[in-house]
């Protein structure tokens, strides 16, 4: 059920006492029945707040972790299921073509209808990968790689995975207003570089499961078992030699570390056994002068690698990275192969998700912004778009108050805050202008053909804005996406339709819990302008230092406090959260709820709010926050989230921030010693 929220019903929501008292006590935000209240707030309050919803909400077996978020990614996808079933049902006419109602509902019908004809994809079999193979077979020289990698089935990935390496463009981080060509790491088939080295148990486990893996799709192609295998090590001695030049997680956490502009011929030095001009010259950008080189340590090893390794073997990895990237798209013997390792033996999914979801899911990666259309058409109203706005506008305010009265800072480094502050771009429920998809064609009956052409048109789509002016209205996410992001670079927060709806945020709801809901996702958001990475950037995007010195050692001994905090919390067996991963995520928890909290205060200071369901308001605001994080999370993806994942776990996302905040402690009359209560608490916005 969809809640639609007028400016007026909002606004008696928010601003009167009488609406507060009307409300349901099990209205759709705050979940009474979702919590424990055997537990004792002041010594978990994850649980207080979550245990009930754990209880009664066990992990699907489609899914690695099932979460509040997860929930409402479920409802909406079966809401974009059924604009894709209605779309796909074409009109036939006398000769046999289909036509509907406009391009852009074709287009996803005809995309979502091919994606479900799993009798002819199966048919088919491995056949659409054939040419592609075909032609890696056919390569003469390793000079040759440069044409294929420019010329492949599917082009590089966007952001380095399953590639052998990332080719883009990006805004040029000392002049933001310029947008300019990027390249990257990328060439591994394993999550992270730290799993090609880590020596623990399970890292060898699933090093020798994955070596299994790409033997069980080479087979799949019809090599024979002994070949097979020894393919495999091929496969697996490449990647780890390419994984020894990549940056860490923690390195690309610091964006001076991320910019190496350098003109072409410079490239080509630095990495001389990979025609770059051939490269370029494919894939349409035979001008270019210069670019950034994200990570020149990885292009240099990438490089050494093609002179060291045969071509023989060289073919070996490419056969195995275009079956590994055609996977999704081919009958479901390599459909299921990939799951086995990538859904269940890496992350714990114990079953294959139902094709109708995979099929929106793809939609949704493809074509978002024409399904988004129709999803914000039928289920986001204006008026939501303008109360969500409200709500952000008020927590901006609460920044700007934090901001001017911070103790720590001096008044040159507020003033350029402030100036950062001003100019963030806050960005509603969907783009202005959506996204032109006339250029893309869609044939009905062409699964993986679709999934190419589509691949490349988002590929080519990024390179055409090289040299361009940034486009700052764009939107890196669809409409549909439970999710929110703040945008460094353009300096912009972006808050797609699909995380703006309930439980996360409605109107049958009293104002405590939306603030600390999604108001706390909002100023999450916010507080990323002003994080390890996002203070790093001007108020126009770009890499510029804009404090004073003593300043930013004082922001830095503060961020270093809630590394330590965080570091110190175990998210399985005896691993533990790496802090400095995490340390962006955590400090915009920890400010976003600090300026929900605060702006729901200054929403309501002239109301007299009431006790709801035995809690008072500030008690709902807190377990309404908890209860954004209620997740319960398999062993497997808990491991893989160690290593990748730079948010904290759910339960450190709740307890990690309430232990910090006087106004959790208050609320709860929390005592000193209890574990909700920090002696050294962090604060730093």
């Amino acid at each position: 059920m969809t809640w639609k929220i007028s400016v007026l019903t909002l606004a008696a929501l928010l601003n009167t006492v009488s609406a507060v008292s009307q409300m349901s006590s099990t209205g759709p935000v705050l979940d009474i029945s979702g919590m424990d209240k055997t537990v004792d707030p002041c010594v978990d309050f994850y649980t207080y707040s979550c245990g009930g919803w754990m209880k009664n909400n066990p992990i699907p077996p489609d899914q690695a972790s099932w979460s509040t978020y997860s929930k409402l990614e479920d409802e909406n996808r079966a809401q974009l299921r059924s604009i894709l079933e209605d779309a796909a049902r074409a009109i036939e006419t006398r000769d046999g073509t289909h036509v509907s109602a406009n391009d852009v509902t074709q287009k996803i019908g005809d995309y979502y209808a091919s994606c479900m004809d799993e009798a002819a994809i199966e048919k088919l079999g491995a056949k659409p990968l054939l040419a592609e193979l075909d032609r890696i077979a056919n390569l003469k020289s390793k000079p040759d790689i440069a044409e294929y990698a420019a010329t492949a089935q599917f082009p590089p990935a966007l952001y380095g995975e399953g590639s052998l390496f990332s080719f883009r463009s990006d805004q040029d981080y000392k002049d933001s207003s310029k947008v300019i060509a990027e390249a990257d790491q990328g060439g591994l088939g394993l999550p992270d570089r730290d799993y090609y080295f880590k020596d623990d148990p399970k890292s060898d486990e699933l090093r020798k499961a994955y070596v299994q893996h790409v033997a069980n799709m080479l087979a799949l192609l019809g090599d024979k078992p002994a070949d097979s295998v020894s393919e495999a090590a091929t496969v697996m001695r490449i990647e780890t030699a390419l994984a020894k030049g990549q940056m860490t997680r923690v390195e690309r956490r610091d964006p001076p570390k991320l910019y190496h502009k350098m003109d072409v011929n410079d490239l080509q030095k630095l990495a001389p056994s990979f025609l770059w001009s051939v490269y370029f010259s494919k894939v349409g950008l035979g001008s270019l002068a210069s670019l950034n080189v994200v990570a020149p340590d990885y292009f240099r090893v990438m490089s050494e690698e093609i002179e060291k390794e045969s071509l023989a073997d060289w073919k070996t990895y490419l056969r195995w990275h275009a079956v590994h990237n055609a996977a999704s798209d081919l009958s479901s013997a390599f459909v299921k192969e990939d799951f086995n390792f990538y859904g269940k033996t890496l992350r714990g999914r114990q079953e294959l998700p139902p094709r109708w979801k995979r099929c929106t899911t793809d939609v949704d990666n493809n074509l978002g912004e024409a399904l988004g259309q129709a999803y914000v058409a039928k289920y986001f109203s204006p008026e939501a778009k303008l109360a969500a706005l409200k709500m952000v506008q008020e927590i901006e305010g609460a920044m700007q108050s934090e901001i001017q009265a911070l103790p720590w800072m001096g008044a040159t480094t507020k003033e350029q805050a402030l100036i950062k502050l001003h100019a963030i771009r806050n960005k509603i429920g969907y783009p202005d202008r959506w996204r032109d998809y006339s250029g893309l064609e869609i044939v009905r009956g062409d699964e993986i053909g679709n999934s190419e052409r589509a691949s490349w048109f988002e590929f080519h789509r990024w390179l055409a804005k090289i040299g361009k002016p940034v486009d700052r209205g764009e939107w890196d996410m669809s409409p549909p996406t439970v999710n929110a992001y703040y945008d460094p670079q353009k300096n912009d927060i972006n808050f797609p339709a699909g995380i703006l709806q309930p439980p996360l945020f409605s109107a049958l709801s009293d104002a405590a819990p939306n603030y600390g809901n999604t108001g706390a996702t909002m100023g999450h958001e916010l507080t990323h302008a002003f994080d390890d990475e996002g203070s790093q950037f001007d108020s126009q995007g770009n890499l510029r230092n804009w404090w004073t010195e003593a300043d930013r050692k004082q922001f830095e001994q503060r961020a270093q406090c809630v590394v330590d905090q965080y570091s110190s919390y175990t998210i399985i067996d005896d691993i533990k959260i790496s802090g400095k991963l995490t340390n962006g995520e955590d400090l915009a928890d920890l400010g976003g709820t600090l300026l929900a909290y605060l702006a729901w205060k200054e929403d309501t200071k002239d109301q007299k709010l009431q006790p709801l369901d035995g809690l008072t308001p500030e008690q709902r605001f807190f377990v309404a926050y908890g209860q954004s994080w209620c997740t319960n999370e398999r062993d497997e993806e808990k491991r893989l989230r160690a290593t990748v994942d730079p948010h904290s776990p759910e339960k450190y996302r709740t307890n990690g921030v309430v232990s910090d905040m006087k106004e959790f402690r208050d609320a709860f009359h929390c005592k000193p010693g209890q574990p909700m209560v920090r002696e050294n608490a962090c604060r730093v916005w």
